[in-house]
């Protein structure tokens, strides 16, 4: 065995806790970097057990030629998979249209929901769907549910349901079976037997034919030149490993952030034992050696790592899997309960082991390199404290201010380029010098002056904390950059997604109806009764190219919505929406109609408007509230007087803003869930650095016990460092991330503006959770130093 293999054995058997402590966040990353691509297996497996197959019997499937103009027009007038392309293929075969038919599934108040149910036609004897539990509908009143809505309702086979038909008039059908397959964004799916999904939907859309029989050449003629005929591949609608990379960006930036904390220990494990080094030295080791040495040590520590993090990644994503279930991110794609294994595979307990190794030999050499280069008679002085030469201050700061300096000039280069492609890189390379100047150049400066501030708030431990940071400021700026920069980007993400959400507030805020009543399933609407809430009304009825109105009624109507600009409109004339304000007419059944004003297309629902046409059925009616009224109220009244149409559903301008506010919710949820793994791997810095300082330190924390401080008021001084560190943390990130939130918003030329109030509080929960989380990782150095007993502690040396 070499020198170099024999001093890093030799260290793990003398010091085995303090060879493993810079693996501790490089367990955390890997873990990180498994539970992802386990949760992603998960999600993968979860969707392609759900995805529809093709029977074995099934020789041939047919379908349209792809268009080479792919133009509206050869859509309408090619080729369908109509009844007469069937005819024909019965002739060879047995032709199985592949259908998809659409029907209002009622909740437990008999009510259509806004968003209708995707119906899969099934042969009974050609099983196209796979199901958890139960059975493939057989009779015409049975279907089977997709896990989603199972979930959400409560289904089991068995179970009863009702469905409204295509004339609208409710029956109950029985829940034969759940589906693998779940709805994205819970949308219901259903599977249903011919008979049925012709009651709920008499045009359904063909989306292939199967044939059953007959040579390929056979089927190809038959079918014609304008149809496409090959064979079904069974794994056709699955995704395959499409998700595999899905959470990865967020997980390869926890182990990011494992790299810059074990680089940190490592740095600090290193300038613990440089008297060992600093007499290897004097006795003739050369550097070489012992730059191998650490590197083998951190070779090791990493192999051990990437065990511990397999062993923790599949629990990891388990929590993950319930995380994303009780915030609803998990219905989003289709999927629910999520089972990810507990136990990682050999190939992920491999890959961890690799990665964690190359890791930590890669965060281990610029730390070895420089403890190997210190020089014997300095490493052989005591050092109480972090002092560099005068000329590596220099130095520090002239980079340290260039650096800031270009910062500052690229944020104002990002928004005098606004609205520009070079804006966003003028933003990011802005921050990236910004975190390079201020924390990482000149971090041992600006770390213990925003400690500094914290230390004059605070009583005895927090001053004692402060002079701690300031004792050792390079330790106390690596400790803390990775927090920072975490904590920069949750709140970087978090300050834009809410600007976004405002922004997107805005425009659902556009000039639209109070409230609107359609059919769900585009029925002819009854008549509809006069409610206490509104202030007036207009019925919209059918038309080739718009809607026809009564004008009288559909100024009134305007006049109520506050929206003017159409005194000219009388029968036989149109409005339509900004955007055809070019146009001098609307034709409608051969006959032009004269263009006489316009109005805001969301108020309409962008579709022109005909005066005098109100013959045809009424398509939907458009209501403004009187002021002061709820809309969810008129909602109900409304649909209690209208018991034997459950079809019938109003749609208010609220809707619009709930729906907006939850998928902008679901998407905050989801950064800050996946962003926070970066910040679990950055607190775990701090615990590392309160270990190595509570052993620097046991002959100060010796004396204090000698003086008369209690085990609590050791283990208070060392939790207040933790909480003093989060802090520096969480608020110098907090700040960066709301100052290029900004600037971000401003370089993008957008009118969007930032959020306010509104992410103050999840940032401040954020805050305190990274503290507690600090104070967790606080608790085994501090019983560590509540232990040390004064004798033994002032004897050590």
């Amino acid at each position: 065995m070499s020198t170099s293999l024999r001093l890093g054995v030799a260290e793990f058997r003398a010091r085995p806790g303090r060879a493993l402590l810079p693996g501790v966040a490089l367990v955390v990353g890997v873990a990180c970097l498994l539970a992802a691509l386990v949760l992603s297996d998960a999600l993968t497996r979860s969707v392609d057990e759900g995805a529809p197959v093709t029977p074995s019997t099934v020789e041939h499937v047919v379908n349209v030629k792809p268009s080479d103009h792919g133009s509206d027009t050869a859509e309408t007038n090619g080729p369908k998979l109509d009844g007469a392309l069937l005819a024909k293929l019965s002739a060879v075969g047995r032709a199985v249209p592949v259908q998809e038919a659409h029907a209002d599934l009622l909740d437990g108040n008999g009510r259509a929901g806004e968003h209708r149910a995707e119906v899969q036609v099934q042969q009974p004897d050609l099983v196209r769907w796979p199901l958890a539990e139960g059975k493939a509908p057989a009779a015409d009143d049975e279907v089977a549910v997709d896990k989603i809505t199972a979930y959400e309702r409560g289904l089991k086979p068995g179970d009863k349901i009702k469905l409204a038909a295509a004339d609208g008039k409710p029956f109950d059908v029985t829940v034969s079976g759940v589906m693998k397959k779940g709805g994205m964004d819970a949308r219901p799916i259903l599977v249903a037997g011919p008979d049925l999904a012709r009651k709920l939907d008499p045009r359904p859309d063909t989306i292939a034919v199967w044939v059953i029989g007959g040579a390929r050449s056979a089927v190809a003629s038959a079918a014609g030149a304008s149809y496409v005929v090959f064979d079904p591949s069974p794994d056709a609608d699955k995704i395959g490993n499409d998700l595999t990379f899905l959470l990865l960006p967020f997980s390869v930036l926890a182990l990011a952030t494992a790299v810059f904390v074990a680089a940190a220990t490592f740095r600090a494990v290193y300038a613990q034992r440089q008297r060992q080094t600093a007499l290897l030295r004097c006795i003739g080791a050369q550097r070489g050696p012992l730059v191998r040495r650490s590197l083998f040590e951190a070779l090791l520590t990493g192999a051990l790592a990437g065990v511990g993090g397999a062993l923790l990644g599949g629990p990891m994503a388990w929590l993950l899997a319930r995380t994303f279930d009780v915030t609803g991110i998990s219905v989003l794609f289709g999927a629910v309960q999520l089972s990810p294994d507990l136990l990682p595979s050999l190939g992920y307990v491999i890959l961890g082991v690799v990665v964690a190794a190359m890791l930590s030999v890669m965060a281990a050499v610029r730390p070895a390199i420089n403890a190997a280069r210190v020089s014997p008679l300095a490493a052989l002085r005591d050092a109480e404290n972090e002092v560099p030469p005068r000329s590596v201050r220099r130095l520090r700061l002239v980079f340290g201010v260039l650096f800031t300096g270009g910062a500052a000039f690229l944020a104002m280069v990002a928004i005098a380029a606004k609205g520009t492609v070079a804006a966003p890189l003028a933003v990011t390379f802005s921050a990236i010098a910004a975190v390079t100047g201020l924390f990482w150049i000149l971090g041992p400066v600006t770390v213990p002056f925003i400690a500094r501030l914290f230390g004059k708030i605070g009583g005895t431990q927090w001053k004692l904390a402060g002079a701690e940071v300031r004792r050792m400021p390079q330790r106390s700026a690596s400790v803390a950059l990775p927090l920072l920069l975490a904590s920069s980007m949750v709140t970087f993400f978090l300050v834009v997604l809410g600007g976004a959400q405002d922004m997107a507030f805005a425009y659902s805020n556009e000039e639209r109806p109070d409230a609107t009543v359609v059919d769900a399933g585009d029925r002819a609407l009854p008549v509809v009764p006069v409610q206490p809430e509104v202030a007036a009304s207009v019925v919209l009825h059918e038309a080739e190219n718009g809607s026809g109105v009564d004008p009288a009624e559909f100024k009134a109507w305007l006049k109520a919505q506050n929206v003017g600009g159409v005194d000219q409109f009388v029968s036989g004339t149109a409005i339509v929406p900004e955007h055809w304000s070019d146009r001098p007419f609307v034709e409608n059944d051969g006959k032009q109609y004269k263009v006489v004003g316009t109005i805001p297309g969301g108020i309409t629902g962008y579709t022109p408007i005909i005066g005098g046409l109100t013959s045809s059925p009424a398509e939907k009616v458009l209501v403004a509230l009187k002021p002061g009224a709820d809309p969810a109220a008129f909602r109900a009244n409304l649909q209690a007087a209208l018991p034997n149409n459950p079809t019938v559903i109003v749609q208010t301008d609220a809707d619009e803003r709930a729906q907006t506010d939850r998928y902008m919710h679901l998407g905050t949820v989801l950064m800050m869930v996946l962003l926070g793994l970066s910040v679990a791997v950055a607190v775990t810095g701090i615990g590392t650095a309160l270990t190595i300082s509570v052993q620097e330190r046991r002959k100060e924390l010796a004396l204090r016990r000698a003086l008369g401080v209690t085990r609590g008021g050791l283990q208070g001084g060392v939790i207040a460092e933790a909480i003093m560190l989060a802090l520096v943390g969480v608020i110098g990130g907090g700040v960066l991330g709301f100052g290029y939130a900004e600037i971000a918003i401003l370089a993008t030329g957008i009118d969007m503006s930032l959020p306010g109030m509104r992410v103050v509080l999840p940032l401040v929960i954020g805050a305190a959770a990274v503290v507690v989380l600090a104070v967790v990782a606080a608790f085994g150095p501090s019983r560590g130093a509540s232990r040390i007993r004064p004798a033994a502690g002032l004897a050590s040396g």
